[in-house]
């Protein structure tokens, strides 16, 4: 067998393991809603999903940017504060000039999410910073920042224009659309890092920056590129917040870095970087929400859903590790028969 054939056949290995992790999300969330449906009635009513898919919707796409970050062995905490300071930054202009719509609030957000993603890249890759201690650090001078800007101000749903608030409650044949907005960037993300060579270098630069570098791969500015796209992400996400609940405080999504890698985690994306995609992400954040909603409908103590995060965490991180040690040693069986 030649290296090229010997190379896609440990491929596969590795995305049949990581397939069988995604289907395991989705086995868990069937039961867990059995379950809760079974206790409470009223958790699968129309209403109770539709609750269960809007709650997910930013989470996902949030996880889905820092997939991207996480697959190319970095990490980005500043998630959770860009959404707050693009929900307050982007409803202040709003509420000030109400001739503003839909597509400005989003084109603000974005670019706000965009330039702290910019920052945190710049400072990663061409700084040559740790990451943990720049997004860290990003997340408290954002959030300074959000207060500063709020001066203890909120903004309420009634200064905002109805189009905007539209977005966040309204539906499309039924389907509301932050789940529709969620599922289509997560597609596209998903589709472009399996389909072209570039979207493929992330993966390679997670599995070896040295060995990336070495074959020719731009990995300051791929690493770059991976901060400026969950920046902007953040940025929608923000501005999805505020459409959603129309009420933003300055401390809105305080919190959610935690949650974010958790559902990144959880769905199957290794902290070690080089495996793992968007689509199990995007479960691991729908599992989330769901044990969230489904312990809220079970009236348990909410001290419990934290430390059930918090579990989850530490399981995933544990399968992560103990798959990445089976892989290898099925890969090494391989390629020793395969050598002889």
């Amino acid at each position: 067998m030649s290296a090229v054939t010997a190379g896609r056949s440990s491929r596969g290995v590795v995305d049949l393991v990581f397939r069988a992790r995604e289907l395991s999300i989705v086995a868990a969330l069937a039961v867990l809603v059995a379950v809760t449906a079974g206790v409470n009635g009223n958790f699968l009513s129309g209403q109770g999903m539709k609750d269960i898919f809007l709650n997910a919707s930013i989470l996902v796409l949030l996880a889905v940017g820092q997939s991207v970050v996480v697959i190319t062995r970095n990490i980005d905490l500043s998630a959770g504060s860009v959404v707050g300071l693009v929900a307050f930054t982007t409803g202040d202009f709003l509420a000030a000039d109400h001739g503003r719509g839909v597509v400005f609030a989003v084109v603000l957000g974005v670019a706000i999410g965009a330039l702290c993603g910019l920052v945190n890249g710049l400072l990663v890759s061409f700084g040559r910073v740790p990451a943990l201690v720049v997004t860290l650090g990003t997340l408290y001078v954002i959030q300074g920042l959000d207060h500063l800007i709020a001066h203890g101000r909120q903004i309420n749903a009634v200064d905002l224009p109805p189009a905007l608030l539209a977005l966040g409650n309204g539906t499309v044949l039924g389907v509301p659309y932050l789940p529709v907005i969620a599922v289509v960037v997560m597609l596209a993300v998903g589709y472009y890092l399996r389909s072209y060579a570039s979207g493929r270098d992330f993966y390679a630069i997670g599995s070896s920056p040295e060995a990336a570098g070495l074959a020719g791969i731009p990995v300051r500015r791929r690493v770059m590129g991976a901060y400026l796209f969950s920046g902007a992400l953040a940025g929608l996400a923000g501005v999805l917040w505020l459409s959603r609940f129309g009420t933003v405080v300055a401390d809105a999504a305080n919190g959610w870095e935690l949650q974010v890698v958790s559902a990144v985690v959880v769905g199957g994306v290794a902290i070690t970087g080089g495996v793992g995609t968007v689509y199990g992400a995007a479960l691991g954040a729908l599992l989330l929400t769901t044990i969230t909603s489904a312990l809220v409908v079970l009236k348990v103590n909410p001290f419990w859903q934290q430390a059930i995060t918090g579990a989850l965490l530490l399981l995933a991180i544990s399968v992560d590790r103990l798959l990445a040690l089976r892989v290898a040693r099925v890969l090494r069986r391989r390629n020793a028969r395969h050598g002889s």
